[in-house]
């Protein structure tokens, strides 16, 4: 039985990137720990800008003084992924603290 030798595809692994960090995790209380009502607060400061944002670019695309409005889609698109995973962490932590609630000491 012959063995057969790797073949080189020269495709190469992806290298490990930085992670990047995430809007509002880095403001730290002075304990040093990051402040959690800080951190939501500008997450949802920064979703109501993108929301803002895309509101202009509509009515821009809507009176015709948007150059492209395959920008209009792209913020568009980008906002509505921003909502649904807001709305998803959202409902993740109200299941959390039910789930707490429900626990009996």
């Amino acid at each position: 039985m012959a063995l057969i030798p790797p073949v080189s595809s020269g495709i190469t692994t992806p290298t490990a990137r930085p992670l990047q960090p995430v809007a509002g995790l880095d403001d730290a209380s002075p304990t040093g720990k990051a402040d959690f009502g800080n951190a939501v607060s500008n997450v949802l400061d920064s979703l109501a800008a993108g929301e803002a944002k895309t509101d202009s670019m509509a009515q821009q695309a809507a009176t015709g003084r948007l150059q492209n409005v395959e920008d209009y889609l792209i913020q568009s698109s980008e906002q509505q992924l921003n909502m649904q995973l807001t709305v998803a962490v959202r409902n993740k932590a109200v299941e959390a603290f039910n789930e707490i609630m429900r626990m009996q000491v």
